[in-house]
């Protein structure tokens, strides 16, 4: 499979803002837990403000996109993301915090349009190879901000400018997605249909909703790696300096190994995605967080850690490259935005409600969250596969 040139235009405006804002992610639960001492309870509470409350903006963006064209909703979106790069100008959480949270909600309203514009601009059959290499760049450029964090921690410089470096590579992520030339959006007509008429696939509707269902419940038992970052920062054995870093390298392992499986897929022709995603995205994310919460009650340390964050980023890079590929294929083109809107609005609902049941685990026993995430995480592969039997026995199609 190749994927085309299109994908790698858009890809490296996503390698850009992730070198830009993954930094700044990866450093906002050390931020928050030993600058702002928040407890892990209101940890959990505020990665729910912000990583969750963005569904509304993802399904905003979603709509919007639709009707105005998602070229010009992901532009708007990601010259907006740049407010997260003055977090740290303040050390007041009611400053600091809000100023992280509208960066990052920008960052969701654009997501969904971005996918929608990617699909829009390349053929059926090229949707997965263009998805892996949009993940793959992706997450590669998040993969180069963690390695300049680790060398600005090195340096021992401020957390005001740690966040603000992001504002660089986002800057230049608008421009390169800003001048990326799509097809010539054609607006929605009154009665819901598109002027540039194309008959409306009727088959995939059990994987779809399968899918949206099975994609919030995946929310349900996710959580931002802030969780993991502060668990292997906890570690006892090193110096606070060094489990701090040793948190941020298993953020860009994480990173690492979810690129290379994104820019693996793409050069794979997959038969029956949804199965896979099923089985290699979201039970293989639950094994490997059941990893976690064995490393915890084991005293397996950082090679216990690692190996877990190792697992779920292949099943990261499975998920990212599956899910929007299934959904391009099965919406018709007028709502394309709409579909990949539902998509990560879906899981952001998930993602608000995990990460205030991971912060009150957590308060107990560290290793009674991962449990809770994982068997959740398995259960919506199996309603994924569940939903993948009963499309083959009414539709006898597979996607």
């Amino acid at each position: 499979m190749k994927a085309p040139k299109i994908s790698y235009y858009i890809g490296f405006s996503a390698f850009f803002a992730d070198m830009g804002y993954q930094g700044a992610m990866a450093i906002l639960p050390i931020f928050l837990i030993f600058v702002l001492k928040l407890d892990f309870f209101v940890f959990g509470v505020v990665e729910a403000f912000i990583f969750g409350f963005g569904a509304l903006f993802s399904y905003m963006g979603g709509k919007l996109a639709d009707k105005y064209g998602s070229k010009k909703i992901t532009v708007f979106g990601n010259s907006l993301i740049p407010l997260l790069s003055f977090t740290a100008f303040s050390y007041i959480p009611f400053i600091a915090i809000p100023l992280f949270s509208f960066g990052w909600w920008m960052r969701n309203l654009r997501s969904p349009t971005r996918r929608s514009f990617l699909a829009e601009n390349v053929d059926t059959g090229e949707r997965t190879s263009a998805f892996g290499v949009l993940h793959g760049l992706d997450v590669g450029g998040g993969i180069v901000s963690i390695i300049i964090l680790v060398i600005l921690l090195l340096l021992h410089v401020s957390y005001k400018y740690l966040f603000f470096f992001s504002i660089f590579p986002l800057i230049i992520s608008t421009i390169i997605i800003a001048s990326v030339r799509g097809k010539k959006h054609t607006s929605v007509d009154n009665n819901g249909g598109n002027k540039n008429t194309e008959k409306k696939n009727t088959k995939g509707k059990f994987v779809f909703e399968g899918i949206i269902i099975g994609t919030m419940l995946f929310g349900f038992g996710s959580y931002t790696m802030g969780f993991p970052i502060i668990t292997i920062a906890e570690n006892p054995g090193n110096s606070l300096a060094l489990r701090i870093m040793s948190g941020v390298i298993s953020y860009g392992i994480f990173l690492g190994i979810s690129s290379l499986t994104g820019f693996a897929l793409s050069k794979r022709a997959i038969k029956n995605e949804t199965l896979s995603l099923g089985l290699y995205g979201y039970i293989l994310a639950g094994l490997g967080t059941l990893g976690f919460a064995l490393s915890i009650i084991y005293s397996l340390g950082l090679p216990g850690f690692y190996a877990s964050i190792t697992v779920v980023a292949i099943a990261f890079g499975i998920t990212e490259t599956f899910e929007p590929s299934i959904i391009s294929k099965i919406v018709s083109s007028d709502k394309m935005g709409s579909g990949m809107g539902i998509l990560s609005s879906s899981r952001s609902i998930g993602f608000f409600i995990a990460n205030i049941i991971m912060g009150a685990l957590y308060e107990f026993r560290p290793s009674y969250s991962y449990t809770y995430a994982g068997f959740v995480s398995i259960i919506a592969g199996i309603i994924i596969l569940i939903a993948l039997n009963k499309e083959r026995k009414t539709n006898g199609s597979t996607i």
